[in-house]
């Protein structure tokens, strides 16, 4: 005789609450991309060249004025 335990129940949310919750999220990290690359201006990169060179030439290749 084997003696099973119930399954813990897992939290379902609805499609369009688990779609809001990714739009939203998407949103979140493309605003962020939008802020590293146009308006950074080196902040968020002190430790290291790279990243800012990097962001600068992002900045050239979308239009964005940075000199």
């Amino acid at each position: 005789m084997s003696s099973s335990t119930p399954a813990r129940p897992v939290l379902q949310l609805p499609v369009g609450a688990r779609l809001w919750w990714t739009a939203l999220a998407v949103v979140a990290v493309l605003l962020l991309l939008a802020y590293l690359v146009a308006f950074d201006q080196g902040a968020v990169s002190r430790s290291g060249m790279y990243l800012h060179e990097l962001m600068h030439d992002g900045r050239h290749l979308l239009g964005v004025p940075c000199h």
